[in-house]
């Protein structure tokens, strides 16, 4: 019977009994040495045949559990092996690899020759660059540097390779620049990865130039050399720079294409990101992995770019790509802020098994629909299915809440939240509730709410709040409000001009444009983006630079007068100039998701869904004129502004004007499977 298969350490006991040291010796190269009996010897067993260094040498090689690792220290202190070298390295390694950093630190400092030989300093710098702050690899390195004069053992390339790491990882610029003064002294900057931890090092305390320089002197760059100068340059925003870069990599990878795209979405430059990705695909040279589609995916979402959208999905389901979580979030995402909110439903639903990141993106995609009553049964799903919400979540709830006025059960859940599911509530979810309140018309109390928070309001939340008092007219709040904001150094003017404009307070307007005029106007602008076959166009207010402006601007002014024609009249109360009612007229027709409006009529066909996405909410007039357009000439269109989604169609709006505070929020029905239904839903072949 093969010893090998024994699992008894009786065995293997008495296996050692009867060997000659010969024998044992041959007895190294079985994995069945791991079952080594480290019992005291017997009175029945030859002190002589116990194993030596070289057998408890390579027992730690194959790396045993932590219990017999222990076992095996304590027979190598019992036989007075401590005095071998190679085995309290192969101690050191062992308990390093299960975290037991003091046990390795021990046997460190009582190393049996002078000093452990560099590849240990390696061990024990590296260690505690994962677990501790870098103050102790620096430590190792000068202790290093102190006995190597007498012990000639020095410092190698991994040696400030570990160490440089840890003080990227520990964001500590003045250790590192230390280091990279070591380096220079003992001639290692040219070493491959020495240079590349130092690349990383200086990018991540931004310190491009200096990352360059490191970049530029290296004999040899790998890709890595160039993806972390690359990712350096693209985090902190100098994308000209960083495309330089891409350019000149002799070989791109999918982390290199990675890198570049993630950095254009996270400049919010979503265009050129999705110009790199066709680009890639084209090449045909690198295919997208998960980072790459995600990133697309997420740049077609922040455009409304449906129809690329489309087509990145249709690829990975063309070339097999597996779905995973991270891509179906992306996905649901994508089509909710295309306005396609039947697709994300298709893709949550033909989900197997969904996790928190799905239902958020899910909840938080049915929000800015205003679908309140479809989010709490998605959230009512996600509960039933035992998984947690995090802050996201609770954040996408409220906020649906708010955009579909359910109080009650939003302040339900923000009394809750902490009790029920360990979330306490941030400036983001009081600024949501106050929301809530005030978009209700509950104005006192949002104010209180703002009052009362354990930390300080911002900016965002008073704004919030003077918003809703420009719905609701109230001007004796809103003036208290616009003080808070003097306080905090912001500015309310814009806002309360506009609610004095409301009231016919012309006097009052005059003279917050005087305080606003003493000021730099800091407002931004309206801009909205339209997709025509494939391709994006940009739009500001009172645009100019569109090279078809002439045209869009003639037929703006046809589709306006049809519009009229077909019961619009504009709403000139937001407008907060003294002018006559034509001038009025003439300042609201020039907003930029009229414009787009009318891009998107006059280059598309009869029938063709309208898309738009812009930066602002949609004015009162704006809203009016879509509605109108919408059934005048039989289009539907769809708008995604700042707040929410409004779906403008044969002459109403998704939001049914609770966004305009005219009229109480709609809530359409959709279905949601769950894993045990979805299989009769699939039968059934319902659309939703």
């Amino acid at each position: 019977m093969s010893l090998i298969k024994l699992s008894s350490s009786g065995y293997a006991t008495t296996f050692f009994i009867s060997l000659s040291k010969h024998l044992i010796h041959q007895a190294h190269s079985l994995s069945s040495i791991t079952q080594i009996s480290t019992n005291p010897p017997t009175p029945h067993q030859p002190a002589n045949l116990h194993p030596d260094a070289y057998t408890w040498f390579q027992l730690l090689k194959q790396r045993p559990p932590l219990s017999q690792l222990k076992q095996i220290h304590a027979q190598i202190l019992t036989q007075s092996l401590s005095s071998h070298p190679p085995l309290m390295s192969s101690l050191i390694l062992c308990y390093l690899s299960f975290h037991h950093l003091n046990s390795a630190k021990i046997l460190f400092d009582n190393y049996p020759c002078c000093t452990p030989p560099t590849f240990v300093w390696n061990l024990m710098i590296r260690a505690h660059s994962k677990i501790q702050n870098c103050l102790e690899p620096i430590k190792y390195l000068g202790r290093m540097l102190c006995v190597g004069r007498h012990s000639m053992v020095f410092p190698d390339d991994y040696t400030f390779t570990f160490v440089v790491t840890s003080c990227s990882h520990h964001s500590s610029p003045i250790y590192g620049e230390m280091v990279h003064g070591m380096i220079t002294k003992f001639g290692g900057r040219s070493h491959l990865f020495v240079g590349n931890s130092l690349i990383n090092m200086y990018c991540v305390f931004a310190k491009l130039d200096d990352a360059q320089k490191v970049f530029d002197e290296m004999v040899d760059q790998d890709v890595f050399s160039w993806t972390s100068l690359l990712g350096g340059y693209t985090k902190h925003g100098d994308i000209v720079k960083a495309c330089d870069i891409f350019d000149g990599i002799p070989i791109r990878n999918d982390v290199s294409w990675a890198v570049m795209i993630s950095g254009l979405v996270s400049s919010k430059r979503h265009i050129e990101a999705l110009d790199y990705f066709w680009d890639m695909l084209h090449s045909n040279q690198v295919k997208p992995n998960e980072a790459i589609l995600v990133c697309a995916l997420s740049a077609c979402a922040q455009l409304g770019a449906f129809e690329q959208g489309n087509c990145i999905r249709h690829y990975v389901e063309r070339n097999n790509i597996s779905k995973t979580p991270n891509i179906c979030t992306a996905l649901i995402d994508m089509y909710a802020k295309c306005g396609r909110i039947d697709c994300s439903i298709q893709v949550f639903n033909s989900i197997s098994k969904r996790d928190m990141y799905n239902f958020t993106s899910m909840i938080s995609g049915l929000s800015i629909h205003g679908l309140g009553k479809d989010v709490m049964r998605v959230f009512s799903q996600m509960l039933a299915e035992g998984i947690k919400p995090n802050e996201i979540t609770i954040l996408g709830v409220l906020n649906a809440c708010s955009h579909s006025g359910l109080v009650e059960e939003g302040t339900s859940i923000f009394n809750n939240m902490e009790k029920l599911w360990g979330i306490l509530p941030k400036i983001e979810h009081y600024g949501s509730y106050v929301d809530l309140l005030g978009r209700a018309g509950h104005l006192d109390k949002a104010y209180n709410v703002a009052k009362s928070m354990p930390m300080e309001p911002d900016a965002v939340i008073w704004r919030t709040l003077l918003s809703a008092c420009r719905t609701h007219r109230d001007v004796s709040l809103g003036e208290r409000i616009v003080d808070h904001l003097r306080q905090l150094g912001s500015s309310g003017q814009v806002l309360l001009s506009s609610l004095y404009a409301y009231m016919g307070k012309w006097e009052s307007v005059i003279h917050m444009k005087k305080q606003m005029g003493e000021r730099r106007n800091t407002s931004e602008l309206g801009c909205s983006w339209i997709e025509v076959n494939g391709v994006n166009h940009e739009f500001r207010v009172d645009d100019r630079l569109h090279p078809q402006i002439l045209e869009i601007r003639e037929k703006l002014n046809e589709i306006l007068e049809k519009a009229k024609l077909g019961g619009y009249a504009s709403s000139t109360t937001q407008v907060t100039f003294d002018l006559s009612e034509e001038d009025k007229e003439q300042a609201i027709s020039l907003h930029s998701e009229k414009l787009a409006i009318a891009f998107g009529l006059m280059s598309t066909k009869p029938g063709t869904l309208i898309r738009i996405v812009k930066n602002l909410r949609t004015c009162e007039d704006c809203h009016l004129a879509l509605k109108v357009i919408s059934r005048v000439f039989d289009r539907e269109i769809i708008v995604r502004d700042r707040s929410r989604f409004h779906i403008f169609k044969q002459g109403s709006c998704s939001c049914n004007d609770y966004c305009m505070n005219l009229s109480t929020p709609s809530n359409h029905a959709h279905q949601f499977s769950s894993p045990k239904n979805r299989g009769e839903q699939d039968k059934k072949s319902k659309k939703i």
